[in-house]
């Protein structure tokens, strides 16, 4: 990965490098749809990103929002491995107990699930509760 001759680099480039995306269009349309500000403001796909920069992205779907936020600690255009992409930025402390306590709201809620689905005679059972009402 080139990290050290870089000072500016294009916002879809360095998520892509960064492995938030798997694809330049992904993180195109992430950006376009409103999903990463800097410094808590909508960017532009071309927007150039510098060391320093404190992004917010925003991935998932509903049930499984999570927001990270991140300060970029170096630049890259190419995609490299997992651990080299890695090094190129650092979640906040704050980002990092905001997602492991979304992580264990969701386990909460997940608490109150049957441990199987109903057999036949529940179902009957269920839709004549249901259609009774």
């Amino acid at each position: 990965m080139n990290q050290t001759k870089l000072t500016k680099v294009r916002a879809d480039k360095w998520l892509w490098a960064a492995r938030f995306f798997r694809t330049r269009s992904l993180a195109k349309e992430a950006i376009e749809a409103g999903k990463v500000h800097m410094n808590g403001a909508k960017i532009k796909v071309s927007k150039e990103l510098q060391v320093g920069d404190t992004l917010t992205i925003r991935q998932g779907h509903a049930t499984r929002l999570e927001e990270k936020t991140i300060i970029i600690k170096a630049l890259s255009e190419n995609r490299g491995n997992a651990t080299l992409a890695a090094t190129l930025y650092e979640e906040s402390d704050a980002s990092k107990t905001q997602r492991a306590f979304m992580a264990e709201q969701r386990k909460l809620l997940n608490l109150a699930r049957p441990d199987s689905r109903p057999d036949k005679k529940q179902r009957r059972e269920l839709n004549k509760f249901k259609h009774h009402w």
